[in-house]
C-alpha cells in the first residue's frame, strides 16, 4: 500500500465510555475528506476495555487502523511520539480521544497545511473548562512566550497538524522528556493557528489535576529554557548583596552602639530565609541533573507490547525494548 495522505494519531488512556462515539464521528469525518488516511490509536496502558474496543475497530477497518499497545502507562506525549514513529502520512494530525475537540474540524487544519504552513495549532474557541484551568492555561501561555519565545495561541489544545518534514525532525531528537506541540513549533518555519470548537467532556474525567498541571508547567520550562536556573542565580546574587549590607549594618551598629541581643529572632528569620533559598536552588539544579540522567542512561522512552498494523498482522514487541524506532 502506498503511503496515505493523512495520519491521525490519538493517544488513549481508559476511554472505554467515549470510544464508540469517537469511532462513529471520526471515520465519517475522514471519509468525507476524499483522501487516503490511516488512524493510529496508542493504548497507553489502559486498565479498562479500551484495548478490546481498539482491536475490534481494527478488525472492522484493517486497511485504515493501526493499534499500538504499550506494556504500561508512559504518558500522553510518549503515546503521541509512538504514533509519530509509526505514521506514514504526508500530514499528521493529533487529537485527544475525549471528543472535547471535534473530529469534524480536521479539515480546518488541513486547509492551512495546504496553504503552505508546516505546523497548524488549534486554539479552543468557547473553551469548556473550569475557571481555574482557564486561569492556569492563560498564565502558562503568557510565561511560555516570555521565557522561551515559543509563540503558540493554545498549547494545551491537542488538535494540531504537522507536515512530514516536521514530524521527521521531532522523531529524530530521541529525547526522553519532551513536550511535542512546543517542540514541533520550534522546528517549524511557517507555523499558524486556527480556531476550533471545544466541547465539555461528556464521559469519564480528566487525568489532569492541579498538581499534575503545576508539574507539567515546571517540566515544560525546565525542558525549553534555563530560566529557572537563571532566576535562582539572580536571586542568589540579590540575596548575597542584601546579606552583605545587613552584615555591614550590624558591624557598624555594634561598633557605635554596642552588642544588641534583641535582634536575635530577626537573624534567625534571615537565616531560615537563606536556607530556604539554598534548598530551592538545589531542587532546581536537581531537576536539570535528573533530565541529564534520563538522557544519558539511554533507557527506552516507551515499550510497545503489541502492534496491530494496517497489513492486518500482529507484531510482538516484547523483545524490542527499543529506544523507539519500530
Amino acid at each position: 500500500m502506498s503511503n496515505p495522505y493523512l495520519s491521525v494519531v490519538i493517544p488513549i488512556y481508559n476511554e472505554q465510555e467515549v470510544l464508540p462515539t469517537l469511532f462513529s464521528r471520526l471515520f465519517p469525518a475522514l471519509d468525507a475528506l476524499g483522501k487516503s488516511y490511516e488512524v493510529i490509536f496508542t493504548n497507553d496502558g489502559s486498565k479498562d476495555k479500551t484495548l478490546s474496543l481498539l482491536k475490534e475497530i481494527h478488525s472492522q477497518r484493517p486497511s485504515e487502523v493501526k493499534v499500538i499497545d504499550f506494556n504500561r502507562n508512559f504518558g500522553q506525549h510518549m503515546a503521541i511520539m509512538a504514533g509519530f514513529e509509526n505514521a506514514k502520512g504526508d500530514v499528521v494530525v493529533t487529537m485527544d480521544a475525549d471528543l472535547q475537540n471535534y473530529p469534524e474540524d480536521i479539515p480546518l487544519l488541513l486547509e492551512k497545511i495546504e496553504q503552505g504552513h508546516d505546523v497548524v495549532g488549534g486554539y479552543r474557541v468557547g473553551r469548556q473548562d473550569k475557571k481555574w484551568r482557564l486561569w492556569v492555561s492563560k498564565l502558562h501561555n503568557s510565561l511560555r512566550l516570555k521565557i522561551t519565545g515559543i509563540d503558540m495561541v493554545d498549547e494545551g489544545c491537542m488538535l494540531r497538524a504537522y507536515t512530514r518534514e516536521v514530524i521527521d525532525r521531532v522523531v529524530a531528537t530521541g529525547e526522553n522528556s519532551t513536550f511535542l506541540p512546543a517542540l514541533a513549533h520550534s522546528f517549524a518555519s511557517n507555523p499558524t493557528d486556527v480556531g476550533v470548537r471545544h466541547a465539555a467532556r461528556e464521559q469519564g474525567s480528566s487525568s489532569y489535576n492541579l498538581y499534575k498541571l503545576i508539574r507539567y508547567n515546571f517540566d515544560f520550562f525546565a525542558n525549553f529554557s534555563k530560566a529557572p536556573l537563571e532566576f535562582f542565580t539572580m536571586s542568589g546574587l540579590l540575596v548575597s548583596v542584601v546579606s552583605m549590607l545587613l552584615f555591614l549594618y550590624l558591624i557598624i551598629k555594634r561598633i557605635f552602639f554596642g552588642p544588641d541581643a534583641n535582634g536575635v529572632f530577626t537573624l534567625f528569620a534571615i537565616e531560615y530565609f537563606l536556607i530556604g533559598m539554598l534548598l530551592m536552588g538545589l531542587g532546581i539544579v536537581g531537576e536539570y541533573i535528573g533530565r541529564i540522567y534520563e538522557e544519558v542512561r539511554k533507557r527506552p522512552r516507551f515499550i510497545i507490547k503489541e502492534l496491530l498494523d494496517i497489513d492486518n498482522t500482529k507484531k510482538d514487541h516484547h523483545k524490542k525494548d527499543h529506544k523507539n524506532v519500530d
